[in-house]
């Protein structure tokens, strides 16, 4: 890409220009009636907001293409193994406008940036929106595509919590779930990965913090439980010949904060965050119970034992309530260390910016960094979050927040890449 200038200057952040590229990726799938976005893996929403994020990429001037998994991937500067940034477009339903999606709009405006004061590039910058990492389809399919650790068979088994298959969904977004395994990166081609990402939690807000630097991502097991009763009238039923679904799904739910605690670390987290029962009746005593466990924890042995004390938490429930029951692990990402020097690159980028101040954390949400460490050296900066909340329409970072994030990320990435 010719730069903008014929002498290098610092590179700085042009914050309307990434609030426009930023608002361009949330006019797909902004949904009126919520307020929040909808744009569930490979979905038409989804789909768009890749294909205009490409078409931005090539008018930049990068070499975009967008690989087998959906991955979206431009990139500028001299052959050699690249500087990878980004993080991704899809969103759980009715999400926040940052999510992924911010994380994305800071990498593009990144170079950008470098382009416009320019810098002479070293090494070249690959900037990358990954596919799926919301776990549509249990785990994160784009960037474990990337880094070439998809489990084998998975993408011939894998449904979302409707039952649609992942291959049908991507051969409705025009892609191949067969050739998947085309998308992996060869070892050696990526130097490292970096990404911003809103916090999702209060800690930076509270302590009043404006950097975070991620030092290790929490392990993700999601669990698919299917408790099965009998179906039954609610008034004629005495209590002690019931086979009630929903009786075992409660008994489940009331005893997990315990098995968190009696079985995890201090970083174990047990939710339950989707729930359905059959028939959903009010007159009718459920008969079927299907729920969704997400299991993290820090420590990958902490993970084992939490997910044998919850397959024991079940079969109690069953036994005690003569339901028949079935666990099955969908999907499973390892808790990862991300990389010291990475670290330390972020702390120096944080403490030459002037009234900024930055602390190390642990990342209790899943990102790609956790997936694209099995490839190459990967880090992850947070931004705060308004209240700690995500996921949710509320979801909000004070753009002079968003600013400072941009140029701490900005200052690495050109250090990095002019090496």
């Amino acid at each position: 890409m010719p730069p903008r200038q014929t002498t290098a200057a610092r590179p700085a952040i042009d914050g309307a220009r990434l609030a426009a590229l930023l608002a361009e990726i949330n006019s797909h799938g902004a949904n009126p009636a919520t307020g929040g976005y909808d744009r569930p893996a490979f979905s038409p929403a989804d789909m768009a907001a890749r294909r205009a994020f490409l078409a931005a990429m090539e008018a930049d001037g990068l070499v975009a293409h967008m690989d087998a998994a959906g991955n979206v991937i431009g990139r500028i500067g001299p052959p050699g193994p690249a500087i990878l940034i980004g993080s991704h477009l899809d969103t759980v339903a009715s999400g926040g406008p940052l999510d992924g999606a911010l994380g994305c709009a800071v990498a593009l405006e990144c170079v950008r940036a470098i382009r416009d004061a320019g810098v002479r590039l070293t090494s070249p910058i690959a900037v990358v929106a990954t596919a799926d990492e919301e776990g549509r389809f249990g785990g994160m399919l784009g960037s474990q595509a990337l880094a070439g650790v998809l489990p084998d068979g998975w993408a011939e088994r894998a449904t979302d919590s409707a039952g649609v298959r992942l291959a049908d969904a991507m051969r409705a977004a025009g892609l191949d779930a067969s050739r998947l395994a085309d998308a992996a990166l060869a070892p050696g081609s990526v130097r490292a990965f970096l990404e911003l990402h809103i916090e999702q939690g209060p800690v930076l807000e509270v302590e009043g913090i404006d950097i975070g630097i991620a030092t290790a991502v929490s392990g993700c097991a999601v669990l698919d439980v299917v408790l099965e009763g009998a179906a039954n009238h609610s008034g004629t039923t005495p209590m002690d010949m019931r086979r009630d679904a929903f009786v075992g799904l409660s008994r489940i739910g009331a005893a997990l904060p315990a098995v968190a605690r009696d079985h995890g670390t201090g970083d174990a987290r047990l939710t339950i965050g989707a729930a359905a029962l059959s028939p959903n009746a009010a007159h009718t005593i459920p008969g079927r119970a299907d729920c969704t466990i997400i299991l993290r924890d820090m420590s990958g042995e902490a993970m084992d034992a939490l997910t044998a004390a919850v397959l024991a938490l079940v079969e109690e429930a069953a036994e005690a309530e003569r339901l028949a029951a079935t666990v099955t692990v969908r999907s499973r990402l390892e808790p990862v260390a991300l990389d010291p020097a990475l670290q330390a690159a972020f702390a120096r980028s944080a403490a030459a910016l002037p009234g900024t101040s930055a602390r190390t954390m642990p990342s209790g949400a899943g990102h790609d960094a956790q997936t694209m460490a099995a490839l190459c050296p990967s880090a992850l900066l947070f931004v705060p979050s308004r209240g700690g909340i995500s996921h949710a329409p509320d979801e909000f970072t004070p753009w002079p927040a968003i600013e400072r994030g941009a140029a701490v990320f900005l200052a690495t990435v050109a250090g990095l890449a002019t090496a």
